[in-house]
C-alpha cells in the first residue's frame, strides 16, 4: 500500500481539465474526465515533456512537446502499450483530490 497524498481541490481540477501537482520529487498530472479523475506521471516518457501542459480530449492527454498520446484511465500510450506512464490510484475526499503514491 502506499501513501494516500492531496494534491488539489476538486475546484482547481474541472471535468475536462487536467493539472499538474508536485509531491515531494514526484511530478503527477491529475485528469478529470466527466467527473472521474485520473492520475499519471506527469513526464512524458518520450522526451520529458510536461503531461499537465497538454491537451486532454476524452480519455486521451497529448504530450505538448510531441504529441504522444496516453489513455490517462491506464497510462497506455496509444500507438505502442509496451509503454505506459505509471498510472497512480485516485480519490476524492471531502473537497480533495488524493493521489496514492509510493512510501518513500
Amino acid at each position: 500500500m502506499g501513501e494516500w497524498v492531496e494534491v488539489a481541490t476538486v475546484a482547481d481540477c474541472p471535468p475536462g481539465s487536467c493539472i499538474e501537482a508536485v509531491v515531494g520529487e514526484s511530478i503527477v498530472v491529475v485528469a478529470n474526465v466527466d467527473g472521474d479523475y485520473y492520475a499519471l506521471d506527469g513526464i512524458c516518457a518520450h522526451q520529458g515533456g510536461p503531461l499537465a501542459a497538454g491537451e486532454l480530449s476524452g480519455c486521451v492527454l497529448t504530450c505538448p512537446w510531441h504529441g504522444w498520446q496516453y489513455d490517462v484511465r491506464t497510462g497506455k500510450q496509444l500507438l505502442s502499450e509496451s509503454i505506459r506512464q505509471t498510472a497512480y490510484r485516485v480519490r476524492e475526499s471531502g473537497g480533495t483530490i488524493q493521489v496514492e503514491l509510493p512510501k518513500p
